[in-house]
């Protein structure tokens, strides 16, 4: 299929835009640190006047808010703002979410200034803040910064409309759905323009490619069944939002963020299971727990290894080729607990509760999952997290993923050490059942559900329920 739509690169948008586009840039990243920026000095301004302020330099007022709008602008970027958004539906809680976000990034301010000011003090270096900035200010730039941030997308919005036009539709349901549909277009549909109706599922990407159109309304959630993954997947590939009316059948599943469209409720059908801020971030918080659970588990690494020296000898380590992020492979480690001939016989197996194949003496670092503490260092090198789906092997991966519709979406991110299908599952846990767990793990991943799930793990391991 052609690209009518790209993502990073639509009509009339500058060249240069577009590769900063496709290096994670938005414009309105410029925009939202301007707006910070201009309230930190603006505050300033209204409260004390033109400078100097008090018996701190410009330059430390400089920097404490250079390093202030970094911090607001992070918490944006990792708070996912920054992410493409459907042009249909508007934003959904915008206001609420940045201002959430804003408030973080407020107190991380105020929480660093304090920190740094206490341990310049107790090293007699500093006198007052080390980030000379008032905490009414900081009060006032936490409002009107997520008024600001919501301010910005509706001006970038509006930009984009003129650039670019209505959003190009088409509408995919049974004849009656797509009627009903109409109706409401014809009343509350001014700012989208409809290019074509699709009244059988299998025809849309055909359609979308030959009208060039920019977003598809579901109507039908029955035709999920016919379009997922692979129908929804090339129409994301191609830069086009899909958007599932919710039924009364959809509200069964809890949703939340509904988007109204033309007076109608959907809710976006994401390919993607995590946005790229939330892989970034999750990659940052793997390496923020790695480094400060350092000394605990290099002890425990170290006696296990001496354990297996002892009873299994050489040699001691055992590698195995294992799915990563992508469908690439890597080389994963982990301590030898099976015979060396463990698969002489048939090749690939799964392992199973109370496997023949592993060495009498080893079982219970197999029960404690302790023979799988040498992929922290896969961890380090981001071949692997802390928390996601268990990598399979090739051999394996490639039967789950004829079989399991959406399998490869397990893929999206770097295998775990452990992961919710871990603690809930057993040996003997069907594969689609533990793809349920993985990806209901991914779609409502946060830094809190990781500590969730690694304080579960610890739990279920202390009480060998494997």
């Amino acid at each position: 299929m052609t690209d009518p739509h790209p993502r990073d690169g639509r009509p009339g948008q500058a060249p240069l835009l577009a590769r900063l586009n496709r290096r994670g840039f938005r414009l309105v990243m410029l925009l939202d640190g301007l707006a910070v920026l201009g309230l930190m000095v603006g505050s300033m301004l209204w409260r004390f006047g033109t400078p100097p302020w008090s018996v701190y330099t410009l330059s430390q007022y400089a920097t404490s808010f250079a390093v202030s709008t970094l911090i607001f602008l992070s918490a944006f970027y990792f708070g996912g703002l920054y992410e493409r958004e459907p042009r249909l539906g508007g934003a959904a809680g915008l206001l609420p979410r940045a201002a959430r976000l804003s408030l973080a990034a407020g107190s991380f301010v105020a929480l660093l200034n304090l920190a740094l000011s206490g341990l310049a003090r107790q090293r007699g270096s500093l006198i007052g803040r080390a980030l000379p900035f008032p905490i009414g200010n900081l009060v006032i730039v936490i409002v009107l910064a997520a008024l600001a941030v919501a301010l910005n997308r509706a001006i970038v919005q509006t930009l984009r409309t003129r650039r670019e036009g209505h959003p190009r539709v088409v509408l995919a349901g049974r004849p009656e759905d797509i009627a009903l549909a109409r109706q409401h277009v014809a009343v509350n549909g001014s700012d989208l323009q409809v290019v074509a109706e699709v009244d059988e599922p299998h025809s849309v990407v055909d359609v979308v490619e030959r009208t060039g159109a920019t977003d598809v309304l579901l109507l039908t959630g029955a035709w999920l069944d016919d379009w997922y993954p692979r129908t929804i997947g090339r129409l994301d590939a191609a830069g086009v939002t899909v958007l599932l009316r919710v039924g009364g059948r959809e509200t069964l599943f809890g949703l939340h963020r509904l988007r109204e469209v033309a007076g109608l409720p959907f809710v976006l059908l994401m390919p993607q299971t995590m946005a790229s801020s939330q892989r970034h971030f999750k990659r940052l918080f793997d390496l923020f727990l790695v480094i400060v659970t350092a000394p605990v588990w290099l002890l425990i690494l170290a006696g296990v290894a001496v354990h297996q020296l002892v009873v299994v000898g050489a040699p001691l380590i055992y590698q195995q080729t294992r799915v990563g992020v992508g469908g690439s492979t890597f080389e994963m480690v982990k301590f030898r607990t099976m015979r060396t001939d463990a698969e002489a016989a048939g090749g690939a197996q799964l392992s199973s509760h109370g496997d023949p194949r592993v060495i009498p003496a080893c079982r219970w670092v197999r029960a404690t999952r302790a023979d799988e503490l040498p992929q922290i260092l896969h961890i380090v090198t981001g071949r692997m997290s802390v928390v996601g789906p268990r990598p399979e092997r090739p051999e394996l991966t490639a039967g789950f993923e004829q079989e399991i519709a959406g399998y490869t979406r397990r893929h999206e991110v770097p295998p775990g050490l452990t992961g919710l299908a871990q603690i809930h599952g057993r040996y003997h846990t069907d594969a689609e059942y533990k793809l349920g767990y993985d990806l209901q793990y991914l779609v409502n991943w946060s830094p809190v559900l990781d500590l969730e799930i690694i304080a579960r793990t610890i739990w279920v391991v202390l009480a060998r329920r494997v």
